[in-house]
């Protein structure tokens, strides 16, 4: 089906929030085969966030609001609502015996929340959460709190059966995500083009998610042997930089391999600042695989923790696949871990020369049995070039794992 969001909030606006959770219900709802027409953000008035629903309502076959339900001054979405479609508000009372129940508070100040527009229909009436839907001209629109968790609760307990339920063509609808680092967009683009000729029932999506790209297949009342072959002409193409799959990401695809294969990690960054760490630790069970790591910013501390011979900061420097190696040989040593990786380098916006201009990034890899060197440069701002460095360790880790090549210095 095809469907329009629509986020309420002057937090959203302002920019004093990320809107995650349109993000969010994009993702979940293109993963279970519908169409995002249009992505709205309006403020806390009114009059806009009618003018937006029907907006909405005028072109799509669903409409998913989220925020503005809560019971504050500021949250109006069901007043406006309720006036932009003539629909009286009433007061529900099951959502507000729930709502008091849940929160163990009086129904004075969570009374607002209860006051639906005239047909809307709780969703969850138990939940103690706001949310609920509403059809209106043949379309369903969706009411869902701003809060992401709540919202996703909701979303996929209610919204998406619900979604299923009307579908009056749903067909057959087969998708994956492919995750890809080291090629640009436009190569991966080259590499892939030939393939929606060679399945007609096939369609191709670029996403750029820095520092990587991601590909959607999306085959549409097709055979599952299709999906295979597509699936498998993907592989080929796009060789080892494709790392991963749908919920995979550098870290989960790394923190896998470690634990299949028995070994332990630990890293030395000085750039990076802890990025690749707390990437690592962000994964569930990774005390499995993780041992640790050291953030040596200075030289002296490059020389005190890890170990760095004197003579190599002042023969090479600090950013030198030279140190880089010594790091990661000095934090083996520390922690005897299976494999090791360090980063060093200049993420700027000062501090480049022409021999090592802002971008320049070192990276080294020790096991017990050798050591491994990566000298690299990116292009961008700070955070750029500390993102890229991380992933490109983690992808050094991989490709270590997988017994790939690496491109030694």
């Amino acid at each position: 089906m095809r469907g329009e969001i629509l986020a309420i909030g002057d937090e959203l606006t302002s920019g004093r929030v990320r809107n995650t959770t349109s993000t969010l219900a994009a993702r979940c709802l293109f993963a279970a085969g519908h169409e995002i027409i249009a992505m709205t953000t309006v403020g806390d008035e009114p009059d806009l966030i009618g003018k937006a629903l029907h907006a909405a309502l005028a072109r799509a076959q669903f409409v998913l609001v989220s925020g503005g339900l809560g019971g504050t001054s500021d949250d109006l979405t069901n007043a406006a609502v309720a006036q932009a479609l003539g629909r009286p508000a009433t007061l529900n009372h099951e959502m507000l015996d729930s709502l008091t129940r849940d929160n163990g508070q009086g129904s004075g100040r969570l009374e607002k929340i209860a006051w639906l527009p005239a047909g809307a229909e709780v969703m969850q009436p138990r939940s103690g959460m706001a949310g609920h839907l509403l059809v209106h001209a043949g379309v369903v629109i969706f009411f869902l709190p701003g809060v992401p968790h709540e919202m996703e609760e909701l979303l996929i307990n209610c919204v998406l059966p619900e979604l299923r339920r009307r579908d009056q063509d749903p067909g057959i609808i087969q998708q994956r995500l492919f995750k890809v680092f080291g090629l640009a967009e436009t190569e991966i683009n080259q590499r892939l083009a030939y393939l929606e000729n060679s399945f007609p029932s096939l369609s191709l999506g670029y996403y750029p998610v820095y520092p990587e790209a991601h590909v959607s297949l999306t085959l549409r009342g097709a055979a599952t042997h299709d999906l295979a072959s597509a699936e498998l002409a993907v592989r080929k193409a796009l060789g080892p930089c494709l790392y991963g799959m749908d919920t995979d990401s550098l870290a989960t695809v790394v923190g896998a391999q470690l634990r299949q294969q028995g070994l332990t990690l630990a890293v030395a960054e000085s750039c990076t600042g802890g990025r690749i760490s707390a990437e690592l630790t962000g994964v569930a069970g990774s005390s499995d695989f993780f041992l640790g790591g050291v953030v040596a910013y200075s030289n002296a501390l490059k020389e005190t923790l890890l170990n760095v011979p004197a003579a190599v900061l002042t023969d090479h420097g600090a950013v030198s696949t030279a140190t880089a190696t010594a790091m990661a040989t000095g934090i083996r040593v520390q922690t005897n871990a299976d494999v090791t990786v360090a980063v060093t380098g200049i993420a700027g916006p000062g501090g480049g020369t022409p021999a090592k201009p802002v971008g320049t990034v070192c990276f080294g890899l020790a096991t017990a049995n050798q050591t491994s060197s990566l000298n690299s440069h990116f292009q961008g701002e700070r955070w750029q070039i500390q993102a890229m460095a991380t992933a490109q360790a983690l992808d050094l880790i991989r490709r270590h794992l997988l017994g790939l090549a690496l491109e030694v210095e």
